[in-house]
């Protein structure tokens, strides 16, 4: 039992982490029914749906065939980061930041690994992750805490974009400055396995996503997309549904019960009470490191009339832990799956990245 214990602990440290978390603020916050509120339930079906997707497009070899394509047509390492990078910041303006990781992490992955430089992985992921958190900030349906903000206090669209200009912005120009550091290795495919792409599968699997991806929108209802998605896979690629990563679901929901709980902690209430009005910007920025950005951006909206502080800080907030947003959860969980052994060296560079970029787009944004 002992060893079952510790091969759990070992394989999935931050879902036990955050279930510790959890029980902690359980003892403050007694279950009850609010607790089935906590969870949202479009943000779940989705995940699960783009995951099982996901598997389903590698089983078909569609990420080694893009992969194959990008290394043909871009000279080197620096040229193939720098575009897998931008497509999950630009990917993240259509897809929501989540989504755009499940779906480009793999394409990271897949060209570094057929090009020999696996070494370059933290690094890559690390800014797909910065990507994705920052892509969306510029318009209100960008990022779900953006939405919220935007619907709460009823900001005109050009004046939400006046405000996250700056900081989008600068934003655009760091990722690029960083990731010209990235040497000019010339790109070279590792082995050609010859695949060919099954345009059957890929057609369907490809509505398959576009169908999961709408039950974020509320187009779909996320248990009509869910049913359709699992009978599809279930007739065309049961393995896709075996392979989902359920742990990460998990994280999810036990992170969903502890941000929900700690808004709830009266003692909570009251430090924000008192310290929000002193620096929004500021402690909006460090209440995402503990609760997560969509979780705080709700919490804070309630103590603050500083729109134009709270919303930058809500974004420029998902940078940092990797709690800060559940986006940087998704990438430790993908790059833990890919090199388990490095996953000590990804959280040095993760958070040495981060708090370069909080810094200098904090000071940018406060400096308006």
């Amino acid at each position: 039992m002992r060893q079952q214990v510790v091969r759990v602990v070992k394989d999935q440290p931050v879902l036990c982490v955050a279930i510790v978390a959890m029980l902690i603020t359980c003892v403050f916050v007694p279950v009850d029914g609010e607790y089935l509120d906590y969870f949202n339930l479009q943000t779940l079906a989705t995940l699960f749906c783009t995951l099982a997707v996901v598997s389903a497009f590698s089983h078909i070899h569609v990420f080694e065939i893009l992969s194959k394509s990008i290394i043909l047509k871009l000279a080197n390492l620096r040229s193939a980061v720098i575009a897998l990078v931008f497509i999950t910041f630009l990917g993240s303006m259509v897809l929501a930041n989540d989504m755009a990781l499940l779906t480009f992490l793999p394409l990271g992955y897949f060209v570094l690994h057929k090009t020999d430089n696996k070494q370059t992985m933290a690094f890559t992921f690390i800014m797909q992750n910065i990507a994705a958190n920052l892509g969306g900030m510029l318009t209100p349906f960008g990022n779900p805490q953006n939405l919220y903000l935007y619907a709460h206090y009823q900001i005109g669209t050009i004046e939400f974009m006046q405000i996250m200009f700056p900081s989008f912005f600068m934003a655009t120009l760091l990722i690029l400055a960083v990731c010209l550091f990235v040497k000019k290795t010339p790109l070279t495919l590792k082995r050609d396995e010859g695949y060919v792409l099954d345009k059957q599968r890929t057609f369907i699997y490809s509505a398959l996503f576009i169908f999961s991806i709408l039950i974020v929108f509320r187009v779909v209802p996320y248990a009509l997309g869910t049913a359709v998605v699992v009978l599809a896979l279930l007739f065309l690629d049961k393995a896709a549904l075996k392979e989902v990563n359920y742990p990460l679901l998990l994280t999810f929901c036990v992170f969903f019960v502890f941000s929900g709980n700690a808004a709830r902690i009266p003692a909570v209430n009251e430090l924000f009470s008192n310290l929000l009005p002193k620096n929004t910007l500021l402690f909006g920025i460090l209440s995402c490191q503990c609760i997560s950005n969509v979780p705080s951006a709700v919490l804070l909206s309630h103590f603050t009339m500083d729109y134009a502080s709270l919303l930058p800080a809500v974004n420029i907030g998902g940078l940092g832990t990797p709690i800060a947003s559940l986006a940087s959860l998704i990438t430790l969980t993908e790059f833990k799956k890919r090199q388990p052994e490095k996953l000590g060296k990804y959280l040095v560079m993760f958070t040495g990245i981060n708090v370069l970029f909080l810094v200098v787009l904090y000071l940018t944004q406060s400096n308006i």
